[in-house]
């Protein structure tokens, strides 16, 4: 999470979105950077609210802050967590994905009670909005970097480079028909929020 205090500008690290890109280029500009521990770094909405909402509002005086998140294609997302998890360090751990095809560990992420190693949370429940109103206030697709540059550039006044980083390991993933189809149908928030971003 990199907070802007002057531009009044938050940016959530929704995971496996290129958030790290982000944070190593911005992050020497920002005036708050929340690098560690895990939890605070890709702080949900929901945790946006009950912790760092209130201390902007009531301990710095600040009630205009807005915040913006990027969200991914969701099988490209989960796409980007099985690899991120065949890495040579997770062997042995037991969210390692080297002993699963990308189709069992989407069909374990389609299970109600998930496995360990394919438990990686959700970008719809990371963004959802409080009953008290708050919610993403710009909301972009990792697929269109040059918007949401264009967007940060703007609103920062700078230049924004960025590089790779954190990336997961390549390889080539296919998806059967009918697992895909029961991601549609089981998760289907997560295509409605990445189809509603304009």
């Amino acid at each position: 999470m990199l907070v802007f205090w002057k531009e009044k500008l938050v940016i959530l690290s929704v995971p496996k979105t290129g958030t790290t890109a982000i944070e190593s280029a911005l992050a020497p500009h920002a005036d708050m950077v929340v690098s560690n521990p895990p939890q605070l770094k890709h702080a949900p909405v929901y945790r946006y609210n009950r912790f760092f909402r209130p201390m902007f509002e009531k301990a710095c005086g600040e009630e205009n802050m807005q915040t913006v998140a990027v969200i991914r294609e969701p099988i490209s997302w989960l796409g980007s967590w099985y690899r991120y998890r065949q890495r040579d360090a997770m062997k042995g751990h037991p969210n390692a994905t080297h002993d699963k095809t990308f189709d069992e560990f989407v069909d374990a992420y389609c299970k109600g009670d998930r496995p360990a190693f394919a438990n990686v949370g959700s970008q719809a429940k990371f963004i959802e909005p409080r009953p008290n109103g708050t919610k993403v206030d710009f909301l972009f697709r990792y697929e269109d970097q040059d918007k949401l540059l264009g967007f940060l550039e703007e609103r920062l006044s700078r230049k924004i480079t960025l590089g790779r980083e954190n990336v997961s390991p390549s390889m080539e993933l296919t998806l059967s028909k009918k697992v895909e189809d029961k991601l549609r149908r089981k998760c289907a928030e997560e295509f409605d929020l990445y189809a509603g971003i304009s």
